[in-house]
């Protein structure tokens, strides 16, 4: 069988869809060696991925994500290759593109958060975006010969939301990277100097989309300081983007930036996040809506005890290795905050658990699913 993988995500080009088609690829290499793969990538990521099985082949497609030539070119490109099934890694199937295909969707946050507070556009052209991209993926489900959700949470939200048959949907869970331990050319103390750590703090990495619910989180850390905890800092990392400078500023009318009590320590690299994450207390994931929820299981990995929301996927996913807090009730997530923190037994023991609850997953296994998926479509 010819399989076509739209890999324009790959990488660093994508953020958490770039990770998922670089592992998802990378596994497949390896399990397979029947099938030929044609992985349709853009020029950034080109020589980001170099193939070590030769039934992998790349395929330039330099189309840019969301755009006209997306739903025009593209099909012209999977027909040259004449691929026998595509997998397309995210919900944006290409509207005239008419072959076999199977699509993954992590989560269906635009539906389910049509907020403008989540965009930078203008009400109109959010408002045209919106209907683009409720056809488009009502086009993607309803077409598709199956459907990958990464989660029983997102298969059932999928089949609800969009009147898609359960049977038709298929999970296959993501997985979490394992510790990496490259710190050892990092200086603890010049690090925590770089980002004005000075006291214990806790951890938050990911990015501030309003369904990560940020606000609720400095509202909670700000109970936290004036009824249990003076000695504490928060340290936010993720690049300076608009949401970010938006989040900041409301931390800054709230006097917690001036006093470096919230730190907004932007995009910090990988060696430097290890020790960031090995010297954090806890661990604080306050999202309103997952598909999978990724960021806290690699906190697992690094060994730092989990407090999380306890919407959507996070239960299933998270398991008994986490302590969690209703995301909308700040006086809960500060006391559930403030449970973890007091007693050391506890953080041993949810770290403990989260070392095993990340071994239930692993990419190998999500792309011996995903083969199999191929196989029946």
């Amino acid at each position: 069988m010819r399989i076509g993988i739209d890999a324009r995500f790959y990488g660093s080009m994508g953020k958490g869809l770039g990770r998922y088609s670089q592992k998802l690829i990378k596994y497949l290499e390896k399990i397979d060696q029947n099938n030929e793969y044609f992985i349709f990538l853009r020029k950034k990521n080109w020589s980001e991925f170099s193939p070590k099985n030769p039934k992998f082949h790349k395929v330039l497609a330099d189309i840019p994500w969301y755009s006209w030539q997306e739903h025009l070119v593209m099909p012209l490109k999977i027909r040259r290759a004449r691929v026998d099934l595509m997998h397309f890694p995210h919900f944006n199937v290409p509207i005239f593109y008419f072959g076999k295909f199977v699509v993954t969707i992590h989560d269906l946050i635009v539906s389910k958060y049509p907020t403008q507070r989540a965009t930078t556009l203008g009400p109109l052209f959010y408002f045209i975006k919106r209907l683009f991209y409720q056809l488009v993926i009502r086009l993607a489900v309803w077409r598709a010969k199956k459907i990958i959700a990464v989660s029983g949470f997102t298969k059932e939200d999928v089949a609800k939301t969009l009147k898609v048959k359960a049977d038709k949907i298929v999970v296959t869970y993501e997985a979490a990277d394992l510790l990496s331990g490259a710190v050892s050319n990092v200086d603890r103390e010049e690090v925590l100097k770089e980002y004005n750590i000075t006291k214990s703090f806790l951890l938050y990495v990911g990015n501030a989309y309003s369904h990560k619910n940020l606000e609720k989180l400095i509202q909670a850390f700000q109970i936290l300081l004036e009824k249990y905890q003076k000695d504490l800092q928060l340290v936010l990392v993720g690049k300076l983007d608009y949401f970010y400078q938006r989040l900041k500023k409301y931390a800054d009318k709230l006097g917690l930036v001036k006093d470096q009590r919230v730190i907004f320590a932007g995009f910090v690299p990988d060696d430097k996040l290890d020790l960031l994450y090995g010297q954090g207390l806890v661990y604080v994931f306050p999202s309103l809506y997952e598909g999978f929820g990724l960021p806290p299981l690699e906190a697992m990995t690094k060994g730092l005890a989990v407090v999380s929301s306890s919407r959507t996927c996070l239960p299933e996913i998270l398991g008994e290795a986490a302590l969690y807090f209703n995301p909308k009730d700040v006086q809960e997530m500060a006391k559930v905050i403030k449970k973890v923190i007091d007693l050391p037994d506890l953080r041993r023991e949810l770290a403990r658990k989260g070392y095993e609850q990340v071994k239930k997953y692993s990419w190998e296994k999500c792309a011996r699913a995903t083969l199999k998926v191929y196989q029946n479509a």
